[in-house]
């Protein structure tokens, strides 16, 4: 006996991105925004002249990727229960992608799912991680290994809200922003070599161009089952990092320029990197005082971490490289001795 059940729907879940639109926003509904301390002393006065609902509410947690756990969603959960929202009601994350991550899980688990929208406050989460729907947080084995695919209504990047952040924060931004070049915009990346995005207008150039990348990958790959995966170049590596030090010595973009510089690292030890491009990609890094280099303790240990990253299966660990700037290649074939030996090198 079988019986089947059709699933076979075609569902449009698209959005759009505004960049400095915000101009007010109204819902006929009860509204929770997510938020830390820091957004809210500095911003949430400003969101809330621009906001409007049938009933509003606050969800203040704490700052901060070691918050980052299924502890602070389920006291966001119990806020929400407690305001008796329901499946008409909305999140707004309202924050960095910290806020954006565990706001998008929340939405995706409370009454099994509810809409949400993300207002970034953030370089980073900006140019990024607001946008594609990735959602979570992590535990003790690594970085965003609960979660779910949950695309938000909307997305809003105002670029005055950048104007709060400390350096560091802005640099962790940047990082990303370089990553998106490197990996698919080579007169992307030249155009970053020459740009100071310190000047509000190239700033304002660059968030558009981020977008528009991911925006075009997201489209062809929603839940990362190919191309997807290239944005996570210099992440492999990053979240070890990140893991290892309990996310208190490095934000997630100072990681991730890092993780770059020891994914070029590999790739020039399989020829598809030259040093000269090594050395441009460390230029722009250092430019911004990001970080370049982490001292690996235990080179064994780092690479069996490896394995707890999302892309690795089948006992093979896949890594994002630079084949040459603006190209990658996808690998899961690098024997552990070539691995370990640029791991030593670093």
């Amino acid at each position: 006996m079988k019986v089947h059940i059709d699933l076979n729907k075609n569902i449009d879940k698209s959005y759009d991105i505004y960049i400095n639109e915000l101009e007010s926003i109204k819902y006929d509904s009860k509204v929770a925004i997510v938020t830390n301390p820091k957004v809210s002393g500095l911003h949430l006065k400003t969101l809330l002249n621009k906001l409007s609902a049938k009933e509003l509410y606050i969800v203040t947690v704490p700052d901060g990727e070691e918050y980052k756990n299924l502890d602070t969603i389920s006291y966001i959960l119990d806020r929400l229960n407690e305001h008796r929202l329901d499946r008409k009601s909305l999140l707004i994350a309202f924050g960095g992608g910290v806020i954006g991550d565990m706001t998008g899980f929340a939405a995706s688990i409370f009454l099994r799912g509810i809409d949400f929208i993300q207002i970034p406050t953030t370089l980073l989460s900006q140019v990024d991680a607001s946008v594609g729907g990735k959602t979570g947080v992590n535990n003790r084995f690594g970085k965003n290994l609960i979660g779910s695919f949950y695309q938000p209504k909307a997305v809003y990047c105002e670029t005055t809200f950048l104007k709060t952040l400390p350096k560091r924060e802005f640099s962790a931004g940047v990082a990303e922003i370089v990553k998106m070049a490197l990996t698919f915009d080579k007169d992307f990346f030249e155009w970053l070599e020459k740009n100071d995005l310190n000047k509000e207008e190239n700033l304002i150039q660059a968030i558009k161009k981020c977008i528009e990348i991911k925006a075009r990958v997201v489209s062809q790959d929603e839940k990362e089952a190919g191309v997807r995966a290239v944005l996570n170049y210099g992440h492999t590596f990053a979240h070890v990092i990140e893991n290892e030090t309990n996310y208190k010595s490095f934000l997630h973009g100072e990681a991730v320029a890092i993780g770059m510089v020891l994914a070029n690292n590999l790739a020039m030890r399989l020829g598809l990197l030259d040093k000269s491009e090594y050395d441009r990609v460390l230029n722009v890094l250092k430019r911004y005082d990001l970080p370049t280099n982490y001292p690996i303790e235990n080179i064994e240990s780092f690479y069996d971490s490896f394995f707890l990253d999302k892309k690795s299966s089948d006992k093979k660990i896949k890594f994002i490289l630079l084949n040459h700037i603006g190209d990658y290649k996808i690998a899961d074939d690098i024997d552990k001795d070539t691995v370990l030996a640029a791991l030593k090198d670093s």
